[in-house]
């Protein structure tokens, strides 16, 4: 299923069969740190919203979904008399044992292992494919630090080149930028609309986000913000975009119907961030095609970027375990292709706009 449950519990089962592998090899590891590591991957996506990382900050404020997963843990945690308190240690990185937290985020977790699949499959983009039963086998633990066997260089490689080639054919394609910057311009004129006081067609929860300002001192002063925010799921959006197809505002009604009748915005990417008399010209077409405003217009003409490092060699790094003893970077050794090409990061600049 490709669902964010079912990737849930895809990444449950890799660390599982991680600590289980690790175990075998002698890595100490007590039954409650192994039941607290599962409950951290198994709830470490439960902060996201509708839409995902699409509307993760249009309908709040200088949240993210990872702050939102902690909250909701906390949460739960004070229901359950503070079983949680060992799960929340490892999600924050405050746990002795750093190898638990890398296993639930680093650059080699067991999440992306599980979504590079998934995705993979799904969208029938074999490039994505990895062999994470080759990874989860060649997992080490030395010094407390979660590491790779010299043997499993190869495999690791191909994980970070299907990350990159999974980011630009699937995450960063030009009809997934589309959708999900009209589904943000849609959200963003609700809220406009809702604050300045106009009657928008929402479920309670959506009425909720869309008429209040939520920020992070909300989320965190009060859990009425985070049982709204949790009876939120993707039908509330587009159930919502069904009825504003007909609103009276124009521009949300045009985004409303374009969105749903697949009519998506053109995304051209550019060398460099393009010029102002470049967008200003697409946007006195757009202003003379529909009739609209230079506010208006500023919802169907804009620039943004896309980027990507496969490998951040200044973040968590992957580290291989020579037979030796000695350690390195996976970037550092000698004719690595991870070295030469997917250290560096790449930022693509695009123009979107209807098409005229």
């Amino acid at each position: 299923m490709h669902t964010r449950f079912h990737h849930s519990m895809g990444a449950y089962h890799l660390m599982s069969c991680a600590l289980s592998e690790l175990k075998g090899k002698g890595v100490a590891i007590t039954e409650d740190e192994e039941v607290a590591a599962k409950m951290a991957i198994l709830l470490h996506d439960i902060g996201h919203g509708p839409y995902s990382h699409a509307l993760e900050h249009a309908l709040v404020e200088d949240v993210s979904h990872e702050e939102i997963s902690q909250l909701l843990m906390q949460v739960l945690n004070r229901e359950m008399n503070g079983a949680l308190d060992l799960t929340l240690d490892i999600f924050n990185d405050r746990y002795h044992k750093h190898f638990l937290h890398q296993l639930v985020s680093s650059q080699l977790d067991v999440d992306r292992m599980d979504y590079l699949s998934r995705d993979s499959f799904y969208t029938g983009v074999s490039e994505g494919v990895i062999s994470y039963d080759r990874i989860i086998k060649m997992l080490t633990v030395f010094n407390g630090e979660l590491m790779v066997e010299e043997k499993g260089i190869y495999s690791i490689e191909k994980f970070i080149v299907a990350r990159r080639l999974m980011y630009w054919q699937v995450y960063l394609h030009k009809t997934v930028l589309s959708a999900e910057n009209m589904l943000v311009k849609v959200l963003h004129r609700a809220k406009v609309l809702a604050i300045s006081g106009k009657e928008l067609f929402a479920s309670p929860a959506l009425q909720y986000f869309l008429y209040n300002r939520i920020s992070r001192e909300a989320f965190e002063n009060d859990e009425e913000c985070l049982l709204q925010f949790c009876l939120l799921d993707d039908y509330d959006i587009m159930s919502a975009i069904k009825v504003w197809m007909q609103h009276e505002d124009k521009v949300l009604s045009l985004l409303c119907q374009w969105l749903v009748n697949r009519q998506l915005f053109k995304v051209t990417f550019t060398e460099e961030t393009a010029t102002t008399q470049q967008v200003e010209a697409l946007r006195d077409k757009v202003k003379r095609r529909w009739d609209l405003t230079d506010a208006e217009a500023e919802y169907f003409v804009f620039t943004d970027t896309a980027s990507l490092r496969a490998y951040n060699d200044g973040d968590e790094q992957i580290n291989i375990l020579f037979k030796d003893g000695t350690v390195r970077d996976i970037s550092s050794i000698d004719n690595a292709l991870i070295s030469h090409t997917l250290a560096r990061p790449i930022k693509k600049f695009y123009i979107c706009h209807p098409k005229i």
